[in-house]
């Protein structure tokens, strides 16, 4: 593989990313529940911290609270993640796209590639902007940037939703089917994860599944009977991240379009 001819590839990606009528609808999606989430969770949060006792205002942790919005508008981001690839196969495009580049690993690169810088750019945005928006709603309770732990969880939550994306990306290649990797990503992101980390001893083994070991970088203290910390935990999620574009590589190179 060139230079030149995984230049061209990207390009290529890029062109078809942002043609798709969903990546701007999805991308939107990912910014808007995140705000829409994050301003009344802040407002409520100011008004109802007088009413905490002792443990719970030692307890409470406002670089969280900033970030908890973020995992429900990832929602959006997953979904686009998963339609970057799963689109050719449902449309049958992909046979032109694999004629125009025939060697399937600078293919798959270029596509994760593409997918990973515009999903790189979407959490920036989005991460920073919900955090300010709930910095700003919880008044005199707000962290600023030079408070222990706020860049790290800031960065770190770039880093998360971006990881997640390209998670999303390398099932899908696996899999081929956007109605299907949906199926799996939802459950396990948003209802699977949650029931078994409460669950005692099963929550030792759930720790370790990619959301939940990522998301341990969006707080500032490890959430429940963990251990992992926030970078730990990211390095599960990166494993994770790999295994799955490992899989997905294979998957493009041995089957037929």
């Amino acid at each position: 593989m060139t230079v030149a001819d995984f230049g061209a590839a990207l390009s290529f990606e890029w062109y078809k990313i942002r043609t798709l009528r969903s990546t701007f609808w999805n991308l939107s999606a990912f910014l808007a529940v995140s705000l829409a989430l994050a301003v009344p969770s802040g407002w409520y949060l100011h008004k109802t911290y007088t009413e905490l006792d002792a443990a719970e205002r030692a307890a409470f942790d406002p670089i969280g609270s900033g970030l908890s919005s973020v995992r429900l508008g990832l929602l959006a981001l997953v979904i686009f993640g998963v339609l970057t690839v799963t689109t050719e196969y449902t449309s049958g495009t992909i046979r032109s796209s694999l004629a125009a580049v025939p060697r399937r690993g600078t293919f798959f690169a270029s596509k994760v590639a593409a997918g990973s810088l515009v999903a790189l750019a979407a959490s920036t945005v989005v991460v920073i902007a919900t955090f300010a928006a709930t910095q700003v709603m919880l008044g005199e309770h707000a962290v600023s940037l030079s408070d222990d732990g706020v860049l790290r969880a800031i960065v770190g939550g770039i880093v998360y939703t971006t990881l997640l994306c390209v998670f999303a990306m390398g099932l899908a290649a696996v899999l081929r089917s956007s109605a299907l990797t949906i199926g799996l990503l939802f459950p396990l992101f948003f209802m699977i994860s949650t029931i078994l980390t409460s669950i005692p001893k099963v929550g030792q083994v759930a720790q370790f599944l990619p959301d939940v070991a990522g998301g341990q970088i969006l707080y500032r203290e490890p959430q429940g009977d963990t251990i992992l910390n926030g970078w730990t935990g990211l390095a599960v999620l990166v494993a994770w991240t790999v295994a799955a574009l490992a899989a997905g590589y294979l998957a493009v190179r041995r089957r037929d379009a």
